[in-house]
């Protein structure tokens, strides 16, 4: 039996028998089993996008003192928030998620985070969902609303956002650092009516810098210096919200599991090093109509039976930071040619993807080409090792 084969048998061993394998993080902590991790659900119910689910859940999986898991609105009615500490609502659509929940859920959750002193962590859909917004049905669980509903749909970036002191206790990775995260319609929070003579209520953690603006007619110069970031104490529990993604975010990925144990009170720990990167991103990319259009393109390149228009597309589409490309490069791993197979795993390993690991050592098992068999190793230790 060769050496090959040895390694490519270890790694699946270790990726679907035990799961990925885990390292020790920077801030040393004691091995945790199931039942004292921190054990945070990810609501998957409709209105939830599935993508933001699978991104946030593996988000979670940074922590290695985190139990991360899926609950739908079943779940919820059932009683299977008392397993739970922190419950986050991902992007999608906050009304969705709330119609999803119904009134006996929503209550559930109320009860979860006010009475019971749980916590609760809102990513762009779930910041909508937890506001208190005229005329927005919610859970209204932050004193914030969104500022213009009329225009809620502002689009897609990498947008760019500065953190108050009170963020930066929570986030001091990001001290001295140009912080960016990738925005997809997420709220534009103001202090809401129910705040004291619109004071905030709510602590602010971040503030937008970008000014969105990607639509004709749209209002500008409106979002800079809004609420990006905020968290609030609610009753006996905490609640945290962000408008963009981080689990979308290469480099700031980490913030997830960060937010939950913010909220949930346990201890600030740090992350391996490879994962706090926001040096990644230096300005701001905005999705106007003309890039949109750009991104269709090279899209359709990705289907050329042209080698190096293909390779084109995917170095291009990373370079915008193209949110649905990184997905696309799951399908890449099963291009005929070696060449694309070795910038699908490259691309995978620099977009932090964990969720293709699957698709990766599937792929090492039948590639025969010695460079790209490297390629695709070293992806898979990259996204195994937390």
């Amino acid at each position: 039996m060769n050496t090959k084969y040895i390694i490519k048998k270890f790694i699946l061993f270790l990726v679907i028998v035990f799961g990925f394998s885990a390292c020790q993080n920077s801030t040393p902590i004691k091995q945790e089993t199931k039942l004292n991790k921190l054990k945070v659900a990810v609501f998957a119910g409709n209105g939830a996008s599935p993508t933001c689910v699978i991104e946030t859940f593996e988000a979670l999986r940074i922590d290695t003192g985190i139990f991360p898991s899926i609950i739908k609105s079943a779940g919820i009615i059932s009683g299977k928030l008392k397993d739970i500490d922190v419950i986050i609502f991902p992007g999608g659509s906050g009304s969705k998620e709330l119609t999803n929940l119904g009134e006996r859920g929503k209550q559930k959750i109320l009860d979860f985070v006010k009475v019971e002193g749980k916590a609760a962590v809102g990513i762009c859909a779930g910041g909508f969902l937890f506001s208190t917004t005229k005329d927005y049905p919610s859970l209204q669980l932050v004193s914030a609303t969104e500022w213009d509903r009329a225009h809620y749909n502002k689009g897609r970036a990498l947008i760019q956002f500065s953190l108050t002191p009170e963020g930066l206790e929570i986030f001091p990775e990001l001290k001295d650092q140009s912080c960016f995260l990738q925005y997809y319609d997420g709220p534009v929070f103001m202090p809401s009516d129910s705040g004291r003579s619109g004071t905030m209520d709510y602590i602010e953690l971040a503030k937008y810098k970008t000014d969105i603006d990607v639509h004709e007619n749209f209002p500008v110069g409106v979002t800079p210096g809004k609420s990006f970031f905020l968290n609030q104490q609610v009753g006996e529990g905490k609640v945290i919200v962000t408008a963009g993604h981080p689990e979308a975010t290469p480099g700031m990925r980490w913030i997830v599991p960060r937010m939950a144990r913010w909220a949930a009170d346990k201890e600030m720990i740090s992350y391996k090093q490879k994962w706090i990167r926001p040096e990644l991103n230096d300005s701001a990319i905005l999705f106007y109509p003309k890039l949109v259009k750009l991104e269709k393109k090279l899209f359709w390149q990705l289907l050329n039976d042209t080698v190096e228009y293909r390779l084109n597309a995917m170095q291009k589409l990373y370079e915008l930071r193209s949110r649905p490309a990184v997905r696309w490069n799951k399908g890449m791993l099963r291009s005929n040619n070696a060449a694309v197979r070795a910038k699908a795993a490259e691309l995978l390993m620099l977009t932090e993807y964990t969720d293709a690991l699957p698709d990766l050592v599937s792929a090492l098992e039948l590639e025969t080409d010695t460079n790209t068999h490297k390629h695709i190793q070293d992806a898979i230790e990259f996204l195994s090792e937390f």
